[in-house]
């Protein structure tokens, strides 16, 4: 944990123009979610129980109690906790969700309004990962929003390279408390890059509500940007979590506002002013 990141600002309300990074800024995917719209037109279902390398304890399915769209345009995660249901693998479901979209384009901004759920034991997160196939953590993660256990705490996050001890620097995290992170207006995480194609070097920056969290200039060997697609998830239990396990219940993950964009909050300018004073991330 990293104690000298305080908390994100909040204000009850996003301001006029929340829903553009930039006034000059256009949108070139931005999915259209209503409840007669399948999440499939958009997304992908990975599916299955097999524990996905962190022991966890959901089964991902393919389920419109799991995954849905509101009429106001939200997409929606549920992890439903059932621990008396007669079959193992309904005790605990959830959904994961796998954009057929890919970033598409060496520069430009991923923006999101989300309000995540805050419990022990379950853990969601919005990330990026190579389109199939890939090799992790070789190719390169990157999240953007994650959080665990009941903790208010964003955890910022690259990985690349090899995951032990020696390598230990090369999976880079800043912690940020956000005290409105299950806020129902929901809190803004953009994620911008800028990268040069031929040399494959690239400048990226996160934001959490307009505010420049962690920069990290893009690991030599990791796939181009443009080949990145979404992940949008609730894990429940694993190692993150501690082997803590939730209660019964029904825990949402609100996804508003979600788009790519052609240039980053602010700018292009400010992306620059952001990359030269905003903090790298340290060591896990």
């Amino acid at each position: 944990m990293n104690g000298n990141a305080p908390p994100i600002p909040w204000a009850s309300k996003p301001g006029a123009s929340a829903s553009s990074p930039s006034q000059n800024a256009t949108p070139y995917w931005q999915p259209h979610c209503s409840p007669e719209t399948p999440v499939s037109s958009h997304f992908h279902h990975e599916q299955g129980n097999w524990g996905w390398g962190n022991n966890e304890s959901q089964n991902y399915v393919d389920d419109s109690a799991n995954s849905f769209h509101t009429p106001d345009g939200c997409l929606v995660v549920h992890a439903i906790i059932n621990h008396a249901h007669p079959q193992d693998d309904r005790k605990f479901t959830s959904a994961r969700l796998s954009s057929h979209q890919t970033l598409a384009r060496s520069k430009g901004s991923l923006s999101a309004r989300i309000t995540a759920p805050v419990a022990a034991g379950i853990w969601p997160a919005f990330w990026l990962l190579p389109k199939d196939p890939f090799t992790w953590p070789y190719d390169g993660e990157m999240d953007i929003m994650e959080a665990w256990n009941g903790d208010k705490t964003n955890h910022t996050c690259m990985h690349w390279g090899h995951f032990n001890g020696e390598d230990h620097d090369k999976h880079r995290v800043v912690e940020t408390s956000i005290p409105a992170i299950d806020s129902k207006n929901g809190v803004r995480f953009d994620f911008a890059w800028d990268e040069d194609e031929s040399s494959g070097q690239g400048k990226l920056v996160w934001y959490i509500d307009g505010r420049p969290v962690m920069k990290a200039n893009k690991p030599q060997g990791t796939r181009p940007m443009k080949d990145f697609r979404i992940l949008i998830n609730i894990a429940v239990g694993g190692n993150v979590c501690q082997g803590v396990m939730p209660k019964d219940g029904t825990y949402e993950f609100v996804i508003r506002e979600l788009a790519m964009w052609d240039a980053p909050p602010g700018g292009w300018a400010r992306f620059e002013h952001d990359w030269k004073n905003t903090r790298e991330g340290h060591g896990m």
